[in-house]
């Protein structure tokens, strides 16, 4: 009985490993919202920090979409949601990084130019720490690709890791010291990379010096598909909204910190997407479930919930 329960399980991980892992979606310019979230029950020993990487998802947002749950020791038999489930940025085009969302989009160019079905594919990602280190909002591009790159420390990091008493040499060769892991995307933006890591247990967490670090199966499948001069787009969009069905879903995360003190603390956004996003009365009827929208918005869980449901007049 125990072996037959042990298979079960295995198979259930793996099951739920495949979905994860895929990161590929279907979209069209009605429908903007992609995959659906999963669920889990805690086993013994079990903890979010391995969890996120096993399912792929980020350390944040599993942490986030739980908020009743020890991340670190979780109760076996606790049944947790794996946020699997995204509304889509409002950039659209080739990569889009979404600092508040801890979370890096890949909008496939179309087979066929008059494609209705799009593809998109979607990565969580670590970026800037606070302060002197955080990831900047910028309009870029890719400007090189490498793969097994070496790592020439910034000045700066190496006087951090000297005053650490970890000096650093001026050169990391490729190897499994190297924190950059096996592949990196330089930006146009100068000294910033999308790249790999040797740890990806920091993958979803707000850890790095300003690069976008991405888990080594995420960057090796993103590497392989973006050209030289795809666009990327770094944005900070805590509140996104978008149709599924005719229902208007809203996800909310926190704002990154210093981006987030000149934000208006009333849900002035939060209120002003909706709006937007229910303005055809020509067209439809709206009903909108206010109470559940202020809920999403002040949990940030991370999570889409139906906000409002529309219907042809």
């Amino acid at each position: 009985m125990k072996l037959k329960y042990l298979l079960i399980l295995s198979l259930l991980v793996s099951a739920l490993l495949s979905v994860a892992q895929a990161a590929l979606y279907t979209y069209s310019a009605d429908h903007d919202v992609i995959g659906e979230n999963g669920s889990y029950t805690i086993q013994e020993g079990d903890n979010f920090l391995q969890l996120a990487q096993d399912l792929q998802v980020g350390w944040q947002e599993l942490v986030d979409a739980n908020p009743d749950i020890d991340p670190w020791i979780p109760h076996a038999g606790d049944i947790i949601v794996i946020p699997t489930q995204y509304v889509l940025p409002t950039i659209r085009e080739g990569i889009v990084i979404n600092l508040a969302e801890l979370r890096l989009y890949y909008f496939h160019p179309p087979a066929m130019p008059a494609d209705e079905q799009r593809k998109v594919s979607t990565f969580a990602i670590s970026v800037g720490k606070s302060d002197q280190w955080s990831t900047p909002l910028a309009a870029t591009y890719i400007s090189a690709k490498h793969k097994r790159p070496s790592w020439y420390p910034p000045e700066s990091i190496r006087q951090e890791h000297e005053e650490r008493n970890d000096p650093l040499p001026r050169i990391v060769p490729p190897g499994p010291d190297n924190p950059l892991g096996d592949y990196s995307l330089r930006l146009a933006l100068p000294g910033y990379l999308i790249h790999g890591t040797n740890v990806p247990e920091g993958i979803g967490m707000r850890v790095t010096h300003g690069c976008i670090r991405m888990h080594p199966i995420g960057i090796e499948k993103l590497f392989a598909e973006v050209t030289i001069k795809t666009p990327v787009n770094i944005i900070n969009q805590a509140y996104k909204a978008g149709w599924m069905d005719d229902q208007l879903y809203l996800e909310a995360h926190s704002e990154i910190e210093e981006q987030a003190l000149a934000a208006s603390s009333n849900l002035t956004e939060f209120v002003q997407m909706i709006i937007a996003h229910t303005d055809n009365a020509e067209q439809f009827s709206y009903t909108t479930f206010w109470e559940q929208g202020y809920q999403a918005a002040r949990n940030k869980t991370g999570l889409p919930i139906a906000v409002s449901q529309r219907a042809k007049k």
